[in-house]
């Protein structure tokens, strides 16, 4: 399962790189801190339950945090 995690980290970072390159700074530091709390954790050999469980707050965290973003900061480039 850390494993898993790792992968996680590194697809991060691409994302992380992509903003960066589209100027979009916030996301780029948004994804670099995931990038960095996933790598850690791929290294701390946790059960397989733990990784599941802080996998599950991952995505609540995520996508309450991702949602407020493109909701009330992010501008839209149309219109």
């Amino acid at each position: 399962m850390d494993k898993v995690f790792k992968t996680l980290g590194f697809w991060t970072a691409m994302f992380s790189i992509l903003f960066y390159v589209g100027d979009m700074m916030e996301m780029t530091l948004f994804f670099l801190a995931q990038t960095g709390f996933f790598v850690l954790l791929g290294y701390m050999k946790l059960t397989e339950r733990m990784y599941m469980y802080v996998f599950a707050a991952y995505l609540v965290f995520f996508f309450v945090g991702f949602t407020y973003y493109t909701t009330f900061i992010m501008e839209p480039a149309f219109g």
